[in-house]
């Protein structure tokens, strides 16, 4: 049988400014893509060099770059992070397969997973889906820390096909057909790694800044979001990250011990307390919000 081909596309604004680990996350994808579209927004770092670099030297011929200007001084575009799925739909425009991959910059996928994600690609071909779900691991604070709770999403579609009209939507976090139709999927077992809250104390307050006003404008109100706290849900984590992680762990530059960290607990998180233990019996997630429809 055939594999489908595949266009993997992603996208990135000062990378290397808010530290975010997209040289791994495109190594990652590259060998299960047959091209990589790179939307590279016109920075205020080195962003586009070190793109072009990558392409040059480890594309093997699969990297196609293109610069976009983020409207950044049209205020309309600071609300609710849409300019992020506007982004993102700028580089699935230019995908020429019908499969597409999408990674964000802060995402990576464990070299173990690649026969799984190609069995879902074959599943969801053979099914006429529209999209494959993938697991999540969230990582916070350091790279032994993993979030594990109803609060962060444990599924999200990661790849689509493009003739079906799936468009990125919101801050881009998830797809729908024509803006508000659900896509069918399927759920693969393949994970994404994702480091956004994992990165130095200071490249995590300039990066959080940013997105605040990507989110609420340039009056958005200063806070401690950046700073590391021990809450609900974090635990040890146990397993092995992708191997094109290995150098950005053995140089991180910051320690964070989360057992020596004070914790903090609030009437809010009794509810997502019971509903978590009652996910961790039962393997089912109540009230879970899905942007997909999945098809067996």
């Amino acid at each position: 049988m055939l594999m489908e081909k595949i266009s993997g596309f992603s996208l990135v604004r000062n990378g290397v400014q808010f530290d975010y680990p997209f040289l791994e996350s495109w190594r990652s994808i590259l060998p299960v893509v047959d091209e990589l579209v790179l939307n590279i927004g016109i920075s205020d770092d080195n962003s586009l060099e070190v793109a072009k670099k990558f392409a040059a030297e480890e594309g093997g011929g699969k990297v196609r770059i293109f610069e976009s200007e983020w409207p950044l001084h049209i205020p309309e575009k600071k609300k609710s992070g849409l300019i992020l799925s506007e982004q993102t739909n700028l580089a699935l425009e230019q995908c020429t397969h019908d499969w597409c991959f999408y990674i964000q910059a802060d995402e990576v996928i464990h070299e173990d997973d690649y026969p799984l994600i190609r069995e879902a690609v074959a599943k969801a071909s053979a099914l006429k889906a529209d999209a494959v779900v993938f697991e999540y691991a969230h990582f916070y604070g350091s790279f032994n820390v993993i979030q594990q709770t109803r609060s962060a999403y444990r599924r999200e579609m990661r790849m689509v096909r493009k003739s079906s009209g799936a468009k990125s939507v919101g801050d881009a976090q998830s797809f729908l057909k024509s803006g508000a139709t659900k896509l069918n999927a399927v759920l693969s077992k393949a994970r994404i790694f994702h480091y956004g809250w994992v990165r130095t104390p200071e490249a995590m307050r300039v990066k959080t800044e940013f997105m605040d006003k990507l989110y609420h404008g340039d009056q958005a109100d200063k806070n401690d979001n950046h700073v590391y706290k021990r809450f609900w849900g974090l635990k040890q984590y146990q397993g092995t990250h992708p191997s094109v992680m290995k150098d950005r762990i053995l140089s991180k530059g910051w320690n964070w011990n989360l057992k020596n960290s004070p914790f903090t607990f609030s009437s809010s998180d009794i509810k997502k307390a019971i509903l978590d233990f009652y996910e961790s019996f039962t393997g089912h997630r109540p009230f879970e919000f899905k942007n997909y429809r999945l098809v067996k």
